[in-house]
């Protein structure tokens, strides 16, 4: 029997770029969660008969949430909704099981690479029938009612064993509790040629995966160490913990330092990696060689006809617009078409649907392709992998020959975390009036060609996003974009991206810090970072 609950709205449940994200004391409100979940059922119904998938990466608060909203979507018509094992479902598993069982969209319970625990965040975001993130008209009409919601549906049921696979009855729906695994480790046996990661594996490689106590640990064990053979303990902190161990679960050389320090040492094994708390994202580092998101992303793209699932070609490469230019100039070279979008990853949905492109990534290090509509940590790994036992080298020789065809794009983000919001917005404002005069100003050896705020226009649906990052381009291919980002819970963090351009004749092999010094001080100069903030350094650089 369906329960009619009374509500009344709660401010600020806007979903950003990742869904909605706060901290745990914030969703555990009275009708907090509900509120939100009901208003998306409104928005994207009628449900009636139609499947849900349900899952999350294993961080606090999970569980209540998941038993929620399945009492929910049973009140609301569903006729079934499928859930991960643990009530676990990495983000890009999600987006294949949406996709495989012809559901009508998702929700995924993740604050991504935020901490997790009773004092820090959690998050909900809603996938449509593609698989990808609900696009801006759907997470605005979901935004919209949750501004007026004054009742939400649920039915009198107990608890789902959500540890034991099986199907159930809640109200009239059936709920099927389903190995989180299976379906998208096999569809990565698809894509890639594990009899030769296999061999190489056999032959002596060797790497160190650091899964950091988040959702990608049950997937690594399964794929890299029982399908691919790689050593029982190549998965370090493989078991989900619902505050990640106590640690930051995003994959960089800050939160992964231990793989990081591994990897430049005397003990370093062929290859590092990680993922990040949903499974989205993944780092890349050779032995003594760490590889950029953005230069990640042009390798993969450029090597991607070795593995079977890209033998036929790429049909296009899409980046966000704070993502290095590297991939442009694969594209270049292949001949295929690169689409700058904003970031978020719902801005590649389009085009992958359309066939316009198949490889898509995002500086901060999310890279994936069409097999599904989010990005995703393990895919990069498993194509790295692919790519190191078809051509015999090393990482670091894959990364010079590149340097040495396009050239190389040294490249850093320096956050300024936790600002108040009005300083990061008056920064941005200050910025933004002066970029019509900054063309033809010289900052030290820096020229600036063009200033703008960027915006794109899809050119799939014709859409138009305005005010996605302000942009200072440089004669000879350097930029800055400054950029405030939409995935924290707590004040605002001011992005700063600072690219160098050196072509195939130049210095290749610089330290990063030393290349960008220039651009660095040209950052300061253009916007005033301490004058604004107080701060005179970012609290992180990746």
């Amino acid at each position: 029997m369906t329960t009619t609950v009374a509500t009344t709205p709660y401010e600020g449940q806007k979903p950003g770029t990742s869904g909605l994200r706060k901290k745990v004391r914030v969703f555990a409100q009275a009708n907090y969660a509900e509120n939100f979940i009901q208003s998306v059922f409104d928005v994207v119904g009628p449900v009636t008969g139609k499947t849900l998938v349900i899952g999350g990466d294993g961080r606090y608060y999970n569980r209540t949430v998941i038993q929620q909203a399945i009492r929910i979507a049973a009140a609301n018509g569903y006729s079934q909704v499928l859930v991960g094992k643990g009530g676990i479902l990495s983000t890009p598993a999600a987006s294949h099981v949406i996709r495989k069982y012809g559901a009508s969209g998702g929700l995924i319970l993740s604050a991504s690479h935020n901490p997790g625990g009773p004092d820090e965040d959690f998050g909900i975001k809603y996938n449509i029938a593609n698989g990808g993130p609900a696009p801006e008209g759907v997470t605005d009409a979901i935004f919209a009612r949750t501004q007026v919601i004054d009742r939400w549906l649920t039915v009198e049921a107990p608890d789902v064993d959500l540890d034991t696979c099986g199907s159930v009855a809640v109200g009239g729906m059936t709920v099927s509790v389903i190995d989180p695994v299976a379906d998208y480790a096999d569809l990565m046996e698809t894509l890639f040629d594990f009899a030769a990661i296999r061999a190489k594996v056999a032959a002596g490689f060797t790497m160190a995966f650091d899964a950091m106590h988040a959702v990608t640990g049950p997937y690594a064990v399964e794929i890299l160490e029982k399908r691919l053979g790689f050593a029982p303990g190549t998965v370090r902190n493989g078991v989900p913990l619902e505050d990640f161990g106590g640690h930051h679960p995003d994959p960089n050389m800050v939160h992964a330092k231990a793989l990081f320090d591994l990897m430049f040492s005397a003990a370093a094994p062929d290859f590092g990696a990680a993922s990040d708390g949903d499974g989205d994202r993944n780092l890349i580092v050779g032995r003594g060689r760490f590889v950029t998101p953005s230069d990640s992303l042009a390798m993969l793209a450029a090597n991607a006809h070795l593995a079977p699932g890209y033998r036929a070609g790429l049909k296009g490469i899409a980046r966000s617009m704070p993502t290095s230019a590297a991939a442009d100039r694969v594209a270049e070279a292949l001949g295929v078409p690169c689409f700058e979008t904003p970031t978020g990853w719902k801005f590649f949905g389009n085009l992958l649907d359309a066939g316009m492109a198949t490889i898509c990534g995002e500086e901060s290090a999310g890279t994936g392709s069409d097999h599904v509509r989010e990005k995703d940590g393990l895919w990069a790994v498993l194509l790295w992998l692919n790519i190191l036992a078809v051509r015999g080298q090393s990482v670091d020789a894959i990364a010079r020959e590149h340097w040495q065809r396009f050239g190389r794009n040294y490249y850093a983000r320096h956050d300024y975390e936790g600002l108040p919001t009005d300083t990061a917005n008056a920064l941005i404002a200050e910025l933004t009036a002066a970029l019509p005069g900054l063309p033809g100003k010289s900052f030290g050896p820096l020229v600036v060609a063009s200033a703008d705020s960027f915006a794109y226009l899809d050119p799939v649906d014709g859409s138009t996003s305005a005010n996605q990052g302000l942009r200072v381009l440089f004669e000879g291919g350097s930029r800055i974009v400054f950029r405030l980002s939409g995935t924290g819970t707590e004040g605002a963090t001011l992005r700063v991206y600072l690219e160098r351009y050196e072509p195939a004749e130049g210095l290749l092999d610089r330290d990063t810090p030393d290349a960008l010094a220039d651009l660095i001080a040209a950052a300061e100069a253009v916007a005033g970072i301490a004058r604004h903030t107080g701060r005179t350094a970012p609290d992180v650089v990746t």
